[in-house]
Parts: structure tokens; sequence; C-alpha cells
């Protein structure tokens, strides 16, 4: 069974940094893009950036210049280093990638979510 888990929330003052995990486990055999979405609030879920297998990197908007994604294949493992926390970066993280797995019928390729890990930034 693959899973993904996220850690590495908070709470953080205005002006801090956090750096998230995602660590993928089960009977993988490859990734594809590896992404960090967040949800605030009365929000919808928006997209915050996406890194590929490769390394090459894509941010939104909102976010670019202050977090920097980055990925281990070996850990089969994403980072979203967080810096210069604003109150409006409070959201639920959430990580996503396309996975290659082996299940009991074959091999099998879809996305998985992680559980998400909180993110408050407050005085």
């Amino acid at each position: 069974q693959v899973q993904l888990v996220e850690s590495g929330g908070g709470l953080v003052q205005p002006g801090g940094s956090l750096r998230l995990s995602c660590a993928a486990s089960g009977s993988i055999i490859s990734i594809d893009d590896m992404d960090w979405y967040r949800q605030a609030p009365g929000k919808q879920r928006e997209f915050v950036a996406t890194i590929t297998k490769g390394g090459s990197t894509n941010y939104a908007a909102s976010v670019k210049g202050q977090f920097t994604i980055s990925r281990d294949n070996a850990k089969n493992t994403v980072y979203l280093q967080m810096n210069s926390l604003k109150p409006e970066d409070t959201a639920v993280y959430y990580c996503n990638a396309r996975i290659t797995s082996r299940q009991t019928m074959g091999l099998t390729s879809r996305e998985y979510w992680g559980q998400g890990t909180q993110v408050t930034v407050s005085s």
C-alpha cells in the first residue's frame, strides 16, 4: 500500500521559517512529479509548487521567491522550505505525487495525496 506522509508543520511567528517533508512509502517503482498544495480555512485547495523527477521546479506566483521545493529521489521524499512566513500562509499543506507501484494485480500508476500538515503563522 503506497502512502504519502507529511511532517514538519506547526505554529510559527510571522517572518519565521518551516521545512515540510513528505515521504512516500510502499512498493514504489517510480515517482513522477511531486507537488505541494495548501488549503486555507474557507478556501479551495490551491497549488503551491511542483518538482519533476529531474529537479525542474515551478511555483505559484504567491510563493515564488519565498518557498523552495526540493526532493531526494533516493528517499522518495519531497521538501518545502518556507521562509518569511506570513499569516496568509496559514493553511493545511498537502503533498501530491503520481506514483507507479507494484500491486497484487500488477503495476499501477495513480495520484496519491498525503493526509496534510497544519501550518499556522501567528504572533
